[in-house]
């Protein structure tokens, strides 16, 4: 395992050395409501916008076309929820001349019926049919009616073992398992993994409901374990993503890389370079 891992690593270094060092990737692919799948990829893979939180939108993007990724979870640092349609315009604008396919938008907290509104309407007005969010138990009943009434979809995500709402997946599930077939989870690997979550055995108990995922590598399937790049901790992509190929998966896979977030790049290169590797001994 280990050996291969190392191969992975080499890899991702070799296959990414010329994106970090040149300005763009030219892609064929365009702005589209469709998840943006790059040649020979078996899983369609994203970013999770909150690995850009120290960049601003410019930096952001150039980053994404540097390592070849056109799929975007997007952040409110980079729209703000209270946009006008003047501001959602001009960001969008900016995402589709770049080719960037924003398909969600999230991780959005609700703790207040005025936040679940504000949500769906900033997705409704963004143009996706995907929010990932974080209800409190509380608004759950006014989310589900939320989902009803706009058609767009929640995947609520966990957060590890600090999370006392909703620390792994199956307290999600749990919570939305007899509700709107629309209501579901993103599924955090990372904070999943630290929780003491068997991965696999989740993406199979759960993929009636599994929406999104954000893809993360840690230190250590406990607490204490800290956000590392793919491939140098402890989770098995190999079991991962044959689990998700398994089980039908038609959702997106968004790196989100959390250890070095002043520079991410070269992290974010090696991880979707060890992902991408895995995914093509099974193509």
């Amino acid at each position: 395992m280990e050996q291969s891992r190392r191969k992975f690593i080499q890899k991702a270094t070799l296959g990414f050395a010329g994106a970090v060092s040149v300005p763009f990737i030219n892609q064929a692919a365009t702005q589209s409501k469709n998840f943006v799948a790059k040649q020979g990829d078996l899983l369609p893979v994203g970013i999770a916008g909150y690995t850009f939180n120290k960049f601003d939108l410019e930096k952001s993007i150039a980053m994404m076309k540097r390592i070849g990724v056109q799929n975007l979870s997007l952040k409110e640092f980079h729209l703000p929820i209270n946009s006008n349609d003047e501001k959602i315009k001009s960001v969008m604008s900016q995402f589709a001349a770049a080719n960037i396919n924003v398909y969600a938008v999230g991780v959005i907290y609700m703790r207040t019926k005025q936040a679940v509104d504000e949500a769906f309407n900033y997705a409704k007005k963004v143009g996706v049919k995907l929010i990932v969010g974080v209800p409190t138990y509380d608004l759950i009943d006014y989310t589900e009616q939320k989902v009803k009434e706009t058609d767009i979809r929640i995947a609520i995500h966990n957060h590890g073992p600090e999370d006392a709402l909703y620390p792994g997946p199956q307290q999600v599930y749990d919570r939305i398992k007899d509700r709107d077939s629309r209501m579901g989870l993103c599924l955090d690997i990372g904070h999943a993994e630290r929780a003491g979550t068997d991965l696999v055995k989740a993406i199979k108990d759960f993929k009636g409901r599994l929406y999104d995922l954000h893809i993360k590598d840690v230190s250590l399937a406990q607490k204490e374990g800290k956000a590392i790049e793919i491939g140098r901790g402890v989770i098995d992509f190999n079991a991962v993503i044959k689990a998700l190929k398994k089980n039908n998966y038609k959702g997106m896979c968004s790196i989100e890389f959390e250890k070095d977030m002043s520079d991410p790049l070269p992290g974010m290169a090696e991880s979707i370079g060890y992902f991408r590797g895995v995914m093509s001994t099974m193509s």
